[in-house]
């Protein structure tokens, strides 16, 4: 249960963002995201950007819930 209400939360987190960059996800700081995630290069499938994406949700409500 802990497993499916962490995903939840991330993807909480990630639509806080989306609303926060105001869905402008070419913007400057979605590229820096990007960037500093992948560098140079974008991950090999859409399947890896997508549980990338996905693990950094996770990880941002953990931070702004302090655990």
């Amino acid at each position: 249960m802990g497993a499916i209400l962490d995903c939840l939360g991330g993807i909480y987190e990630l639509g806080r963002l989306a609303v926060v960059s105001r869905f402008r996800f070419r913007g400057a700081y979605w590229r820096w995201r990007l960037e500093t995630a992948f560098g140079r290069g974008y991950p090999a499938s859409r399947w890896e950007l997508i549980r990338s994406v996905l693990a950094y949700g996770r990880w941002a409500r953990r931070m702004r819930r302090g655990r």
